[in-house]
Order: C-alpha cells, then sequence, then structure tokens
C-alpha cells in the first residue's frame, strides 16, 4: 500500500541545483514539488547530516571521510560551488535543517538512512530515533502524508531503525530484486520496496505488487520510461529532471 505522493525531486533539485542542499530544496519547490528524497549520514559526533558520500571531495571540497568531521565543521563546508559559482557558500545542511525547511514548506520526506561502512547500526538508530522526536504530533495523528518515510540499502540500518522507532514507516531499497528479497522485507515489517527502474520488469513489479508492497522507483529521468512503469503498476518514483517530470506528471 504506498499512501503518499507519486513523484520526489531527487535530493532536493535534481540535476537543477547541488544536490541534498536547501538550495536543491528551494529549487524543487520552486518546481512545485511537494515531495523529496534525500540521505542522512552521521557526523564524527552522531549528529545526522544530509550528505550522500561517505567521503569529501565530489560534491563537498576537502578530503577524507564524513565521520572524521564533527557536524560543526561539515556545516562550514561548502556544497555548492561544485555545481556552479552562483551557489557558491551553500553549506552543508543538518538533517535538522532539512526538516524545518520541510516542514515549513509542506513538503512530504522520503529519508534515506545512508550509513558510512561499519556505522549501519548506529545511524538508523539515530537518524530513526530524531525523526521520531521531530515528527511525533503527526504519528499521534495518524496522517500518513505528514510522517516520513525511512528507506535504507542497509538491512542492518532498517533493523535498527525498526526497534528504535517501530511506529515510522519503513521501505527497504533494492538495486535488484532478488531471491529472497520477501522474506527480507517481510522481516523488517517494510511497506514498500524501492528499486532501480533499470533493472525492473513487469514481471517483478506484478510480484511487488501481488505481495502487497508500495513499489516505488529510482531514479527515472525519461518520460517515456517513468509512462511505462507506471503502467506496470509502479507507484512512485523519484527524478533528477524536475524540469521535464514535474509533479503532476501523467
Amino acid at each position: 500500500m504506498w499512501n503518499y505522493p507519486k513523484f520526489l525531486a531527487h535530493r532536493g533539485g535534481g540535476k537543477l541545483a547541488p544536490e541534498n542542499t536547501i538550495a536543491g530544496l528551494r529549487c524543487g519547490f520552486a518546481h512545485g514539488f511537494r515531495a523529496v528524497e534525500f540521505d542522512v549520514m552521521l557526523a564524527r559526533d552522531g549528529v545526522p547530516v544530509v550528505m550522500h558520500d561517505p567521503y569529501l571531495g565530489r560534491t563537498v571540497a576537502g578530503s577524507g571521510n564524513v565521520f572524521d568531521y564533527d557536524a560543526a565543521e561539515l556545516v562550514a563546508m561548502d556544497a555548492g560551488n561544485w555545481f556552479g559559482a552562483g551557489f557558491r557558500g551553500e553549506t552543508v545542511p543538518l538533517f535538522t535543517q532539512v526538516v524545518q525547511f520541510c516542514k515549513d514548506h509542506g513538503i512530504w520526506m522520503n529519508i534515506e538512512i545512508k550509513p558510512a561502512p561499519g556505522f549501519e547500526e548506529q545511524t538508523g538508530r539515530v537518524v530513526a530515533s530524531l525523526t521520531r522526536a521531530l515528527f511525533g504530533l503527526e504519528i499521534a495523528q495518524d496522517n500518513p502524508r505528514r510522517v516520513p518515510l525511512l528507506s535504507s540499502f542497509s538491512p542492518v540500518a532498517l533493523a535498527a531503525a525498526m526497534q528504535a522507532a517501530p511506529d515510522l514507516p519503513r521501505a527497504l531499497l533494492l538495486d535488484r530484486l532478488e531471491q529472497g528479497w520477501q522474506d527480507q522485507a517481510g522481516a523488517l515489517r517494510a511497506l514498500a520496496i524501492h528499486t532501480n527502474h533499470k533493472h525492473l520488469t513487469q514481471a517483478l513489479a506484478q510480484q511487488v505488487k501481488d505481495a502487497g508492497y508500495g513499489l516505488f522507483c529510482y531514479t527515472v529521468n525519461d518520460a517515456a520510461r517513468a509512462r511505462e512503469i507506471l503502467g506496470w503498476g509502479v507507484d512512485a518514483f523519484c527524478t533528477d529532471r524536475i524540469d521535464l517530470i514535474g509533479p503532476d506528471f501523467a
């Protein structure tokens, strides 16, 4: 069962703004998106920050791993200049800052727990616990469109999230749907499967739907492919091409 928006801006602004930044969220919002996917990992001091890579060098200048730095150091780093000079000075955001922006603007969140290697259990526990604290009222109101969905490629992180905040919904991320996926999803009490559309077939999509799971795909940037998989029963997807595939895509 999928009770959430169908079309999500990938990492905020897709290909139009630096990923996983407040500027990216503003960009997605300006394009009409009221649903977003972003990544969360832990700084050295255990504070969740919004970044995709567990190391510096691609979107944030520098060297070493994210967990080599405290959150105060990371949020002082430039996460926009790599994308374009107009975004120079856009910093790494705290998870709490991103949540506040989304709450202020009515944006639903798919929070991907993105643990660095060796930090799977801790990241799942911390992110889930903090999310539950931030959304206590929304959880009590039992309105799915106001409660974020946690997802992860790490079963360990999702299991820790389930233990820390069992009332938060979870989705299992899988690059490919291989044998045993349903047992894994069942053990984690996941409500949805998130998978790479490039490896999805109509038969696999039918398997997921017949098993009673929501089906979400990443990252769909071609309109014809989007229509094809929606025709297979895919419930939702995220896109980088928020300029081509809008929030009211049909």
